[in-house]
């Protein structure tokens, strides 16, 4: 018999097939104690070990690319993360076996990250996930991971690490579901760029049996369990349709009255590009720059090596528009010549614009870098500053990229609630605002991004995020400035419409959604885009909100 049941859909499309799950975790090795003589020995292995996930999480990166490939390298950070290692070697030491080690060693940084705050709690599933893949290694069992088949399939996870989504092959995995992670999880963010359906916090999905039919709406989120004929008609009627309107769409965004609303690309460097330009996107709304960061963890790159990386993501946009975050260090993304190695919640401590702010040096070699790869080129640059919390963060970043004679907009992200609340204030500094919706729902609901029982609480559609939304557009208008969005929420085609009915001027999201953005806003005018904006802020939960909205846009 059919049934429904409802998660959080994180990836356009839809897929059917039968399940197939996730190979069983590895299991915890047994604690076995060794000689004195045996140390070194079980030392070396466990580096071999190490080095060994290290390479191979790199060597995935490098065959998927783009925003998978800077992921990987940074899973592979995990694993030869020195501190880490130092536990590994004391453990053996003093009688641990080589994979016990390992697993001692990541189940004490496990605990220390889950007792930091939410935010770092969010990356205990990378965590256990390189874990697993060293001491699977060690005990020469294969590694868990999606499962082999030469047949179509929906995968179910309980959830998935960023290395298994990666080089997901889209003919074989239909479509993915797990019952954990949020709408800005790794995986997520992975299944949009590579338009696989997907959904996310479905608790009880791994209840559902091998070999069972199911139906995957990455839209809405709905799952259902041995669809009818009839409903697997309308699902596969309704991605026909969908199909042939991405076909029709091209050009530049706007609503069916000509309301011009720029589609932009969000980029992490040069291989993101090619998707970016093949998607029609017309310039990059958010160019993040710490993944040219991670690359070693201890020094900040070169000027000339920075220089490099800009000037190719520079270059793809002649006469287009390319808005640059600079380094957003701190919280998941700690870097151990930036950010304090002890604070109790890095989430709410020395972060993005702060840490700068206390390393003019990194900061004025980041603007000088941007400065001169954009040299001689015809590209708008706009460089933005993220968490900035009011004007005197706005008016130091302003000062910052004067004084490294920038010859660029410079503008403030919108990611902490002060920042909307006063944001009049904040353009006194800055040229234009960009709201990132990820960090900004955050720390408005104070629920972690990565933590899939408060997804309800991340969902781009609560009224109370509209309503800031709705603040920052009002003020950037107020001062004749602009007010893009960057954040996950753009990327939601039916919400790019309640978007544009707030005010805001742009639209940036992962080059796979364009398409479908660019096709929605198409259909409507906008007066309809605002009507539906006033219909979802007067609702009271995130699904009401899309349903009001979704009812002024079909005219009920």
């Amino acid at each position: 018999m059919e049934t429904t049941l409802r998660g959080v859909g994180v990836s356009h499309g839809v897929a059917i097939g039968e399940v197939r799950h996730m190979g069983t975790a590895v299991l915890e090795p047994p604690a076995r104690q060794i000689t004195a003589d045996e140390a070194a020995r079980e030392q070396g292995r466990a580096r071999q070990a190490v080095s060994a996930v290290a390479a191979d999480l790199i060597a995935r990166g490098q065959l998927a690319g783009g925003e998978a490939q800077h992921v990987l390298e940074a899973q592979a950070m995990i694993a030869e993360d020195p501190e880490l290692m130092a536990d590994v070697d004391r453990r053996i030491a003093v009688g641990s076996t080589a994979e016990r080690g390992v697993y001692d060693a990541f189940a004490a940084y496990r605990d220390l990250l889950a007792g930091a705050g939410e935010y770092m709690a969010g990356r205990v599933a990378d965590l256990d996930d390189v874990r697993n893949r060293i001491v699977a290694r060690l005990l020469g069992v294969p590694m868990p991971g999606v499962p082999d088949s030469d047949e179509p399939y929906v995968l179910i996870a309980r959830d998935l690490a960023p290395a298994d989504t990666a080089l997901l092959d889209p003919a074989l995995v239909l479509g993915f579901v797990t019952e954990e992670g949020g709408p800005t999880s790794h995986s997520a963010i992975l299944a949009r760029a590579l338009g696989v359906p997907a959904i996310v916090a479905l608790p009880g999905a791994g209840e559902i049996a091998e070999g069972t039919m199911i139906a995957v709406d990455g839209s809405t989120g709905d799952l259902f369990v041995d669809p009818s004929p009839q409903k697997r008609a309308e699902l596969e009627a309704a991605a026909a349709e969908r199909k042939a309107a991405l076909a029709a769409s091209s050009g530049p965004g706007a609503t069916s009255d000509g309301h011009k609303m720029p589609l932009l690309a969000n980029v992490g460097g040069p291989a993101d590009v090619p998707a970016a330009v093949e998607a029609g996107a017309e310039g990059v709304g958010l160019f993040r720059t710490e993944f040219l960061f991670l690359d070693d963890s201890k020094k900040a790159p070169s000027e000339e090596k920075q220089i490099e990386s800009y000037r190719k993501v520079l270059e793809a946009f002649p006469e287009g528009r390319v808005v640059v975050r600079v380094l957003d260090a701190g919280a998941d993304k700690p870097l151990d010549f930036l950010t304090p190695g002890d604070e109790p919640n890095p989430a709410l401590g020395v972060r993005g614009l702060r840490s700068l702010l206390d390393h003019p040096d990194v900061l004025r070699t980041q603007l000088t870098a941007l400065a001169r790869a954009a040299e001689g080129l015809p590209v708008h640059l706009e460089v933005m500053a993220p968490m900035v919390a009011d004007r005197i963060d706005a008016r130091a970043f302003a000062d910052a990229c004067r004084e490294a004679g920038l010859k660029a907009k410079f503008g403030a992200m919108v990611e902490i609630p002060s920042a909307a609340l006063r944001a009049r204030s904040i353009l006194q500094e800055v040229e234009f605002l960009s709201l990132g919706t990820n960090d900004l729902a955050q720390y408005a609901f104070a629920a972690d991004r990565q933590v899939g029982a408060v997804s309800r609480l991340q969902d781009p559609w609560q009224p109370a995020l509209l309503d800031l939304i709705a603040m920052s557009a009002d003020a950037a208008r107020a001062e004749g400035k602009s007010c893009g969005v960057c954040g996950e929420a753009a990327s939601d085609p039916l919400l790019a419409c309640v978007l544009t009915g707030l005010g805001v001027t742009s639209l940036s999201m992962g080059a796979a959604s364009i398409p479908y953005v660019r096709a929605t806003l198409a259909k409507y005018t906008l007066a309809q885009c605002e009507r539906a904006a006033a219909a979802a802020r007067s609702a009271d939960s995130a699904e009401e909100a899309r349903v009001a909205a979704q009812a002024v846009l079909s005219g009920e």
